[in-house]
């Protein structure tokens, strides 16, 4: 199974024929528009499952679904913490919950970014498990933004998840350190020389044993799509596991 993590700069329908190129299972799509207007070339492979988060019809959190998977929002969902969702996933070799992430609203005056991690973590604790959980998306955080004082800074969202055995198979796969990233996730307006890991994928420690690939996608390859490149994670089936 795959999973791709991919902040697309909007109008996700005309570039959905490049990130498909790469097989994925799910895909979370920040900036995606609403299911309305996410409609596909006929020649290309079609969604078996569709949610989409937000209130710009033209930018929201589109989680996407292919090979027979089915996505069902957990009906615990806090419409406060608009995109940053709790969804189930079934169909697959294993079942999960999956909290797909855009951390981006503007109208919270306690923090837009991080801060909504933060609150998503705590208000939906009771199903962020040890097992079977995966947090995925545009985190829009890193450890060198951290301000010592500032409850909910990036190192504790990590630390909270931690607590909950789940960490990022991007850190655990490659060996990294928060903070440290050798892989940019996010060029600031697409320039190389202004990188930053800010995407990630959080896996309960029984999906981490079953990772088999982290990839991080490449400037040139994709800056003329976005100024963030995918986080591309295959995970063991149940036969390679046996």
């Amino acid at each position: 199974m795959r999973i791709i993590t991919w902040n697309c700069n909007m109008a996700f329908r005309k570039k959905a024929e490049v990130i498909l190129a790469y097989e994925p299972d799910i895909l979370v799509i920040p900036e995606c528009e609403c299911i309305e207007k996410l409609v596909f070339k006929s020649d290309i492979k079609q969604p078996s499952s569709v949610l989409w988060f937000g209130t710009n019809k033209h930018k929201g959190l589109g989680v996407i679904a292919y090979n027979g998977l089915q996505l069902t929002l957990i009906n615990k969902h806090k419409p406060a913490i608009r995109t940053i969702a709790p969804i189930a996933v079934t169909g697959g070799d294993f079942d999960f919950t999956l909290f797909a992430v855009w951390a981006n609203n503007p109208d919270d005056p306690d923090g837009q970014y991080v801060e909504q991690v933060w609150k998503a973590i705590h208000h939906y604790k009771k199903l962020l498990k040890p097992e079977r959980t995966v947090l995925a998306g545009d985190f829009n955080s890193n450890a060198i933004w951290d301000r010592p004082r500032r409850i909910g800074n990036h190192s504790a969202v990590v630390k909270f998840l931690a607590k909950r055995k789940v960490h990022s198979a991007y850190h655990l796969h490659h060996n990294q350190q928060h903070g440290k990233e050798q892989h940019p996730t996010f060029y600031l307006y697409r320039h190389e020389e202004k990188p930053y890991h800010l995407d990630y994928c959080f896996v309960s420690q029984d999906i981490a044993e079953r990772v088999e690939a982290v990839e991080v996608g490449e400037h040139s390859v994709w800056s003329g799509y976005s100024d963030h490149v995918p986080v591309i994670v295959t995970f063991k089936t149940n036969e390679d596991m046996r």
